[in-house]
C-alpha cells in the first residue's frame, strides 16, 4: 500500500483527469508578476509552515469558507502526515497559477504550464474542476528525516474583503526513504537495469516517481523521461502477473507485486490467492512460505528492498498478514 495523506477540494478536483480534457490557462512561478508571486508565496508559506508545526488554528482560519464542512478530513490528513514533516522547516518549491474562470460548469481540465520560451511544459490535470482561479503550491519540509513533501491547493476567494487565497486541499507524502530521495532511486534504477536486475530496476523507477512529487496530477518532461526509461525495461514485472510461485509441493497464484511504504520503508507487497487457511498461526506460516517462494522466483529483490508484505486474497477479501524484512524471510532452495 503506497501510503500518503490527502484531501480533495470539493471531494474530487485533484484526481488525475483523462486525456482530451478542456484546456485552461496556467502561469508558472517565473512568469508571475511580483504581486502575484508575493501573494501566492505568502499564502503557501503560511499554510506549509502551519502543516509542519501542526498549527490547526491557522489552517482552519485559512480554509475556503465553502469547504468548512471538510475541516475534519483536512485536519486528519495533516495530523496523519505529521511524522513525514517532523523536524523540518517549510520551504516552497514551485508555484502554479491556474485560471478556469471561463469554464461554465465543473469540467475535467488540463493546464499546460510553459516557461517563457515554451521549451518546457508541465501539465496539471484536474477532474470536475469548478470555474475559478486556483494555485498549486509544492513545498518541502527541509531537514525532516522522512523528507516530507506537501502539495497545497489554494482557491481565490473573491467574496472576501479583500479578495484572498484560501486553503482548498492538502497532500502530504514521504520524500525520502532511509535517507534516499527520488533522484537517488532513479540513479539506482539505471544501475540495476544496466546490471540486468530488471525487476529491481522497475520497482526502483516506481519508487523514484513516488518520492519526486507529493501529488499525482502533475506530469513533466522529467517524469516523462523516467516513465520512458521504465517502459524500456525488458522482462520486467509489468506483464508478469498473475504468476505462480511454489514452495515444496504447494503453489500459489500471485496476482500482483507493488510498492508498499506503510512502514515508511522500501517494501514490496505480494498479493496472493490464499489456500483458505483461517487459523492465524497457519496463515502466518502460509504467508512466510509465499514470501520465500516469491524471492526464490525473483532472488534479486532480496538485496534491493527492505522487506515484503504478504496480502492474502480469498473470495474477494484482501487480508494483510505479515511484513518481514528480507533477512527474516527464509531462503528456499527447492
Amino acid at each position: 500500500m503506497r501510503r500518503w495523506w490527502r484531501i480533495w477540494i470539493a471531494g474530487a478536483i485533484l484526481a488525475a483527469a483523462p486525456a482530451g480534457v478542456l484546456a485552461a490557462s496556467c502561469v508558472t512561478q517565473a512568469e508571475l508578476t511580483p504581486q502575484q508571486r508575493d501573494e501566492l508565496a505568502a499564502a503557501g508559506q503560511e499554510i506549509a509552515q502551519a502543516i509542519v508545526q501542526q498549527d490547526f488554528n491557522t489552517l482552519h482560519g485559512a480554509m475556503l469558507p465553502a469547504l468548512q464542512g471538510q475541516w475534519d478530513g483536512i485536519r486528519a490528513a495533516v495530523a496523519g502526515g505529521a511524522p513525514l514533516v517532523k523536524g523540518g522547516q517549510a520551504q516552497l518549491r514551485s508555484l502554479y497559477l491556474l485560471d478556469s474562470s471561463s469554464v461554465k460548469a465543473p469540467a475535467d481540465t488540463e493546464f499546460f504550464c510553459s516557461n517563457a520560451t515554451g521549451s518546457l511544459t508541465v501539465t496539471i490535470s484536474m477532474h470536475a474542476l469548478p470555474p475559478g482561479k486556483y494555485a498549486v503550491v509544492l513545498a518541502d519540509a527541509i531537514g525532516a528525516p522522512l523528507g516530507g513533501q506537501m502539495g497545497i491547493i489554494l482557491v481565490r476567494d473573491d467574496s472576501s474583503t479583500p479578495a484572498a487565497w484560501k486553503l482548498g486541499g492538502v497532500t502530504l507524502r514521504q520524500g525520502a526513504i532511509d535517507g534516499h530521495d527520488g533522484v537517488w532511486y532513479w540513479q539506482r534504477a539505471r544501475t540495476q537495469a544496466a546490471s540486468n536486475e530488471q525487476w529491481s530496476a522497475w520497482y526502483s523507477y516506481a519508487m523514484a516517481r513516488y518520492l519526486l512529487l507529493p501529488v499525482d496530477f502533475i506530469s513533466s518532461p522529467n517524469l516523462d523521461k523516467l516513465n520512458l526509461e521504465q517502459s524500456q525495461i525488458k522482462d520486467g514485472p509489468s506483464n508478469a502477473f498473475p504468476m505462480t510461485v511454489t514452495s515444496g509441493e504447494r503453489s500459489w497464484k500471485v496476482s500482483s507485486l507493488q510498492l508498499d511504504t506503510t512502514l515508511r520503508e522500501a517494501d514490496l507487497r505480494v498479493t496472493y490467492e490464499s489456500l483458505g487457511i483461517v487459523d492465524p498461526a497457519a496463515m502466518r506460516t502460509e504467508a512466510v512460505a509465499v514470501l520465500g517462494a516469491m524471492l526464490k522466483a525473483r532472488p534479486e529483490l532480496r538485496n534491493n528492498f527492505h522487506g515484503l508484505w504478504a496480502y492474502a486474497s480469498k473470495d474477494g477479501k484482501l487480508t494483510p498478514v505479515i511484513e518481514l524484512p528480507m533477512a527474516q524471510i527464509p531462503q528456499q532452495t527447492q
